[in-house]
């Protein structure tokens, strides 16, 4: 079941995190939640894991529909956690100290990026969250996953930058 709630999320975010902000802020709080549970609580059930994601992941979205213009900066901090510590992953196994100090460092670039660049960093963290998700689930740790996320990355990007396009000329 969490597996399929993630490819979901993962193809999502690759194609419409732009386009649904609401979505993509649920999606990463989902990808926090999950990520929080299974390192503080790594025996617990799938059940109890997809409770918790599921649960930060609809703050995550009350939140984005309430508190757009405040979220941004959060927002931006913890996705780019989460895409520091998703990268991290494929090289180092998990290491608690390292995993703390790649959120914080990827948090302030995901910070800045929203600050400075919000639909560019939007359209970049959300299709390097999705690329991260999906590689997550289909491909082991290693060299190839780093391909695949850059294929995958490359294809959310381009698949993104259709929608805004799309939309300049219909609204032209």
């Amino acid at each position: 079941m969490i597996t399929l709630l993630r490819v979901i999320e993962g193809l999502a975010l690759l194609t419409l995190g732009r386009k649904l902000f609401w979505l993509f802020v649920a999606a990463i709080g989902f990808e926090v939640g999950a990520l929080l549970a299974t390192r503080l609580m790594p025996q617990q059930s799938d059940m109890v894991v997809l409770i918790i994601a599921l649960a930060f992941g609809l703050v995550g979205a009350l939140l984005a529909i309430s508190l757009q213009s405040v979220i941004v900066g959060v927002v931006g901090f913890i996705a780019g956690g989460v895409v520091a510590v998703g990268i991290m992953d494929q090289f180092i196994a998990n290491n608690n100290v390292f995993t703390l100090a790649a959120f914080v460092l990827g948090g302030i670039v995901g910070a800045a990026l929203f600050a400075y660049l919000f639909d560019f960093a939007i359209m970049a963290l959300s299709s390097l969250a999705g690329a991260i998700t999906l590689t997550n689930i289909f491909v082991p740790p290693g060299t190839i996953a780093i391909v695949v996320i850059i294929i995958l990355f490359i294809i959310g990007m381009a698949i993104q930058s259709g929608w805004i396009w799309y939309q300049q000329r219909r609204t032209v």
